[in-house]
């Protein structure tokens, strides 16, 4: 049995609020995506998850974003990816 969870909400949101509580990271997140896990282990070793135009390796036991693409791109300046609650 896995206890990896099979889906996340990844927030992305301006790096001011990245240490701000969950309900503020959400109110400013310019874009969401409820990613799910696609079976394959990405390059940094950590499982991926794809959904909505978002795919990122994400490690499941400290719910940290490992790797990401936006669109198939890399997030821009001044942006982070956070795991909702």
């Amino acid at each position: 049995m896995t206890t990896e969870s099979e889906r996340f909400t990844v927030l992305l949101v301006p790096e001011f609020v990245e240490h701000k509580d969950m309900v503020s990271a959400r109110d400013a997140a310019v874009r969401s995506a409820v990613v799910e896990a696609t079976g394959e282990t990405g390059e940094t070793g950590y499982p991926r998850y794809a959904g909505d135009g978002i795919v990122a390796d994400i490690d499941p036991s400290s719910r940290t974003v490992e790797a990401l693409l936006v669109d198939g791109m890399e997030l821009d300046y001044g942006l982070s990816a956070l795991i909702a609650s």
